[in-house]
């Protein structure tokens, strides 16, 4: 998952042969339908038909949690008048164990289950603890269906493992986007389609999009992409992006090499309309074989572009690990009772490193630009519990305090999957790196081959050197802060202070110059101001009125921030603020905005080692 800061402040069938629905009947597939075309007050049915129970007690569950998001999202709040009807349509009795959870009595009489399914969208500013919008869905009759299926098709005790066929009647108008693989069924109407999942987990790893189609597809190496938009107002286009994503992911592909865990890939775009009640979670959640991703439709199309390389970029990483690389925890998850690996640093961590690293590796940003990622990644760490264990805080991240530190899995995540690159870079002589690491272990256990979360970092250790082992003890394990001013110094080079550029209301996408008091909803000046806000007289506690004659505070925040993207040097900003009870106007004309930073530079004196290890870690 890859979650911006403006939106807070499957492995299918083998490809190329199409499943018949005959061939799982003796695997008594699970049978879903959902009907996305007799929508009941914005709601969708859901049928559920698990074929005979012995037991005569049952329980049939939606997801509390789903891979990716670490947090418990409790969807099951989102389903509304659940039946359990036997084979004359009459009602069985249902208890409502807990929010995800009902317990169905005479089972062994039981037809199927039918509820229906809110979207949550539209409901996100009501919710204290809201869906991140790539995990959730959108309803919006004979328009745009987004669809998460954790959230629509729910299981039964033990079935989990079993074969599902899913069916989906839609307008005729509208077609699906998704990496899922059709059923070939005989007689079919045109506005149905049948999927075939292996087991419940397919279901959850496989979004889908219904809308008008706006796909656009490419290959990368063997791999067919498939990238789909849905942009309410017709702003943007699938072929306005194509050319980029094709370019990063090409980019990306050669970085890798011959890690090769999927066939097909599909990116699910969904733009929100800002000017009505819509997404508010800005980034994207990693599946198998696809992402879904969540941006504002007003994103000038520069900076859309530039977001959607950054956030696919780290979704498409994931093919190495989790998909490649990952414990029991994953394989095996528990929807309604995780239990959490202890490796975040790898799946998120070492996923963000690469999203990163692969981009100055490839040319498509410069040295430069790299350190002032990596030094935003150092900075941003420091907002969070710099003593934290990472493993301890993985293996906890559905609880607090370690909820809280979760983004820091991108920062320091990123940086302690860095400081492991450049060890190994130095001690094989600029040979090898983190990157083959991942690929030994791919090779190794693969997409069906879990490791053992207890004995991963013996076994890293064991295929790499001592230090490694040591780093992991003493600052992933272990709660010691790293001195990354040790690591730069392998490759040359050193933290040191300047003035710099950064933006008017944001430095990166995770340190800001404001803050929300959630109680009020007001917006305020935290106590770091840049060059600009300081010249117009902008004071730490000041709380933004408006700008430019528009009112601000939490509920519109984004459209602020966004709007500020794209100011010039020179225009009339005019910021109206509440100090000391009063209100006051601050006028002044915008110019790059500066604020004295710690940047990395290249060392006085570079040994010739330590310029061509630095080389093999950047290009190698």
């Amino acid at each position: 998952m890859k979650k911006l800061f403006y939106a807070a402040i499957a492995v299918s069938f083998i490809i190329g042969c199409t499943p018949k629905v005959n061939d799982l009947a003796t695997n008594s597939p699970v049978n879903a339908t959902i009907d996305l075309v007799n929508i009941d007050n914005d709601k969708v049915k859901v049928e559920i038909d698990p074929g005979r129970f012995t037991a005569e007690n049952i329980n049939f569950y939606i997801p509390k949690t789903v891979p990716g998001t670490y947090s418990d999202d409790n969807y099951g709040q989102y389903i509304d008048n659940l039946e359990a009807l036997d084979y004359n349509n009459s009602k069985l009795e249902v208890t409502k164990v807990d929010e995800n959870t009902w317990n169905i009595s005479n089972a062994t009489n039981l037809d199927k289950v039918v509820y229906y399914v809110n979207d949550t969208f539209d409901s996100e500013k009501e919710k204290k603890e809201p869906v991140f919008s790539p995990a959730g869905s959108n309803i919006e009759a004979g328009k745009n269906y987004f669809m998460n299926l954790h959230m629509f098709v729910g299981y039964f005790d033990k079935l989990d493992q079993r074969p599902y066929q899913l069916t989906i009647s839609h307008p005729e108008t509208l077609s699906a986007s998704t990496s899922l693989v059709k059923a070939e069924v005989k007689n079919q109407k045109n506005n149905t389609d049948t999927f075939l999942a292996n087991r419940y987990f397919e279901i959850t790893d496989n979004p889908v999009m219904y809308s008008q189609l706006d796909s656009e597809t490419f290959k990368v190496n063997d791999i067919e992409v498939t990238l789909s938009v849905y942009s309410p107002n017709k702003i943007y286009k699938a072929s306005d992006i194509k050319a980029d994503m094709e370019k990063m992911m090409k980019a990306q592909k050669t970085f890798l090499g011959e890690i090769n865990s999927t066939k097909t890939y599909h990116i699910l775009l969904y733009l929100s309309d800002m000017s009505k009640n819509d997404a508010t979670g800005f980034g994207a959640l990693e599946h198998h074989t696809s992402t879904t991703v969540v941006l504002p439709e007003s994103m000038p199309k520069e900076r859309l572009i530039e977001t959607m390389v950054d956030v696919v970029s780290h979704e498409f990483f994931h093919i190495v690990t989790p998909l490649s690389v990952h414990s029991g925890e994953i394989h095996y998850f528990n929807y309604n009772n995780p239990k959490m690996s202890r490796h975040l640093w790898m799946y998120e961590g070492v996923t963000e490193y690469f999203a990163n690293l692969f981009q100055v590796n490839q040319g498509l940003i410069d040295e430069d630009a790299f350190y002032e990622r990596i030094m935003d990644k150092i900075n941003s760490s420091k907002r969070y519990d710099d003593n934290m264990s990472f493993t301890v805080m993985s293996e906890n991240i559905l609880t607090e305090p370690y909820k809280a530190n979760y983004v820091n899995v991108y920062s320091k995540g990123a940086l302690i999957g860095m400081c492991i690159d450049l060890i190994i870079r130095e001690k094989s002589n600029g040979e090898k790196g983190i990157l083959w690491l991942m690929k030994q272990l791919s090779q190794k256990y693969g997409k069906d081959h879990p490791f053992d979360d207890n004995k991963i970092i013996d076994e890293i250790v064991a295929i790499t050197y001592p230090e490694v082992g040591e780093f992991i003890k003493t600052h992933v394990i272990g709660t010691t802060p790293i001195n990354y001013n040790e690591f730069l110094n392998k490759a040359g080079l050193q933290l040191d202070t300047k003035m710099a550029e950064t933006g008017y209301f944001l430095e990166g996408q995770s340190s800001a110059y404001i803050d929300v008091d959630q109680s009020n909803k007001e917006i305020f000046f935290g106590p770091v101001l840049n060059s600009f806000l300081e010249k117009i007289g902008v004071k730490s506690g000041d709380v933004i009125k408006s700008v430019n004659g528009t009112d601000y505070n939490l509920d519109n925040i984004r459209e602020m921030i966004i709007s500020s993207f794209t100011w010039a040097p020179g225009q009339d900003i005019t910021i109206t603020v509440k100090r000391d009870g009063k209100e006051i106007k601050l006028s002044g004309k915008t110019e790059t905005p500066q604020i004295q930073k710690t940047m990395i530079f290249e060392q006085e004196n570079v040994t010739s080692q330590q310029m061509q290890l630095r080389k093999a870690w950047l290009k190698g």
